[in-house]
């Protein structure tokens, strides 16, 4: 049976990987472990130049930590992330495929001056978390703005969608279970 394991890029905390678990079975109908075993450090990703991490590196070692896993692949970490063509990303997915990562660094209030709010931390990171997954099974952009698959290029974006599904989207998922 399929599954999902989330995997920490140092630095994260575990916690926040195991908040995601239950919310995550209970969108994809799978099972979601954390697997703090294979944990790594984001700084085989580091960009000197950029002060951040390229995400599709981080996607590379993944993929090599697990090299044949028939399940999906989420790596959550707190460093900032890029692809080269943009200024940064909030997570990148194989689109159709095994592996995906995502980041909360810009989903905190403190990285744009706020005050915290964990509760509005983990709920975005929640969203994210969601969305890259969803690549994975083969998701596109939604163009429902309620849909956790509608494209978020800024924090605002993420606050204005839904963090679940729409019901197209989550009939489009393969094999997800009623």
């Amino acid at each position: 049976m399929q599954s999902i394991k989330l995997v920490p890029v140092l630095p994260v905390s575990i916690d926040l990987l195991r908040s995601l678990c239950a919310p995550l079975e209970a969108e994809y109908r799978l099972p979601v472990r954390v697997d703090a075993a294979h944990a790594f450090d984001s700084e085989c990703a580091f960009d000197v130049s950029r002060g951040q991490c390229n995400s599709s590196v981080v996607l590379a070692e993944l993929l090599r930590l697990f090299p044949g896993h028939d399940g999906k692949l989420l790596a959550i970490t707190s460093v900032d992330l890029f692809i080269p063509v943009l200024t940064f990303v909030f997570g990148e997915a194989q689109l159709n495929d095994l592996a995906a990562v995502a980041s909360g660094c810009r989903l905190r209030e403190e990285f744009y001056g706020m005050a915290s709010d964990e509760g509005l931390f983990r709920e975005r990171v929640l969203k994210e978390a969601v969305h890259e997954l969803g690549h994975t099974f083969g998701l596109l952009h939604c163009r429902d703005f309620n849909c956790v698959m509608h494209s978020s290029t800024s924090v605002d974006e993420v606050d204005i969608k839904g963090a679940h599904l729409c019901a197209q989207c989550a009939a489009a998922v393969p094999g997800r279970r009623l």
